[in-house]
């Protein structure tokens, strides 16, 4: 029944992952690919808890983390670069 799961979660994250590259591609303006862009790594965040619990290996979720951490940073910075036009003050 795990496997399943497993495989059903893999097939809806990439699914989003892919719908959320369109959007990046193809979003009519900039706040649309910021927000693109901050979908894209939390399902990259998700995808590697979910191998990281298929393959019973705690490498993915220290991976999954570090990626969490730089995504977040980076969704900061792109939004405040968006809002004023520069990043520091």
């Amino acid at each position: 029944m795990m496997q399943w799961a497993v495989i059903a979660g893999f097939a809806m994250l990439t699914l989003a992952f892919v719908l959320a590259f369109v959007r990046l591609l193809r979003g009519p303006h900039a706040p649309d690919r910021v927000l693109a862009l901050d979908t894209l790594y939390v399902d990259t965040v998700a995808l590697l808890i979910l191998l990281g619990v298929h393959l019973d290996s705690s490498l993915y979720f220290e991976a999954a983390l570090l990626i969490a951490l730089v995504g977040f940073v980076s969704t900061v910075a792109l939004s405040r670069y968006l809002l004023r036009g520069r990043l520091f003050d």
